[in-house]
């Protein structure tokens, strides 16, 4: 029987989440070096029309697992779930991104198998054994190791693969799996959903816009959110912003908050320490507003102005509008 790489495609409620096209990527580029086939697993009764999307990116083959217990996101029913059907197709690899869903669903099963699990990896080769780099310490250290085992449960690192579509040739065959699951598997499973924010999210957003100490107060973000709803971004922080009671631990960009990857990043005031940079270090473009030229944040970014943002952003955002009439 020809082995398989699973692949777990995130969704929420029958809409793909955006680490979808990395999970995808990252399963087409290591099936091509294996030489082995891809399948996507969707994960309950709202993953069936997610199919062609899938396609898209090159994945011919997806399983969609249904059960009365999978109506909503549970972990445990989840990780049950592609457990199940490891079990029938005999896989040599389970795939996804790091994402905190990602990671906690591969963390089940993998336990449920009692298979190793490597997390946050950015690279996999197969020899006589596997060999997995993956960052640590929120990427300042890239950890090589060696697993022996036929089964390679494994995340890649968020934002480390950058998707590619590569339509299939044959379209996609979708087959629908019913799984039975034990019912005490639902105690996890999502009852109620609360909206906090609608629109671009911070981890979504081309534009984020973000301020640190040096903004000086809660009042002083007033215009980084002018400037951030004028470029149709979001306005994030660090964490001594939110240690100081001036925005919410939501809007932190950093190794213990949101790790984001815009098209521009515009940092604020922010000194750029190393939990920070492990947030923003995926942004494809940096500018740095500091008045400090030694600043970290300064030193990494491709663009710098070293000047008082509170003199800068104002005249960006008149030029803004002037140049929009």
């Amino acid at each position: 029987m020809t082995r398989e790489i699973l692949v777990f495609v995130e969704h929420d409620q029958g809409e793909l989440t955006a680490s979808a096209g990395e999970a995808l990527t990252a399963a087409r580029t290591l099936g091509e070096k294996l030489s082995q086939k891809t399948a996507a697993v969707l994960i309950g009764q709202d993953a069936e029309s997610l199919g062609e999307t899938c396609a898209d990116y090159g994945v011919e083959l997806a399983y969609c697992l249904t059960s009365p217990l999978l109506s909503d996101y549970g972990p445990e029913a989840w990780g049950q779930a592609i457990v199940e059907l490891a079990n029938q197709c005999s896989p040599s690899v389970i795939l996804s991104v790091g994402t905190d869903r990602g990671n906690e669903v591969l963390a089940q099963a993998a336990a449920r198998l009692d298979a190793p699990f490597a997390a946050n990896s950015i690279h996999i080769e197969r020899g006589d054994t596997w060999e997995v780099t993956r960052v640590q310490w929120g990427g300042s250290l890239l950890e090589d190791i060696v697993i022996d085992a036929e089964l390679l449960i494994a995340s890649y690192s968020h934002h480390s693969i950058e998707p590619v579509s590569f339509p299939a040739e044959n379209g996609i065959e979708v087959q629908t799996i019913e799984i039975e699951l034990d019912p005490s598997l639902a105690r996890t499973v999502i009852r109620d959903r609360v909206t906090l924010t609608e629109g671009v999210t911070l981890s979504t957003a081309s534009v984020v816009v973000s301020g640190g100490r040096g903004v000086g107060s809660a009042d002083g973000f007033a215009q980084l959110e002018e400037l951030a709803d004028l470029l149709g971004g979001r306005v994030g922080c660090s964490r001594a912003v939110t240690n100081n009671g001036w925005r919410s631990h939501a809007d932190q960009v950093g190794q213990t908050g949101t790790r984001i990857a815009p098209e521009i990043y515009i940092a604020c005031g922010i000194s750029g320490a190393i939990q920070h940079w492990v947030g923003a270090m995926a942004s494809k473009n940096i500018l740095a507003i500091n008045t400090d030229p030694e600043a970290n944040m300064v030193t990494k970014a491709g663009y710098a102005v070293i000047a008082d943002l509170h003199e800068v952003i104002p005249a960006v955002i008149e030029e803004i509008q002037r140049r929009r009439g």
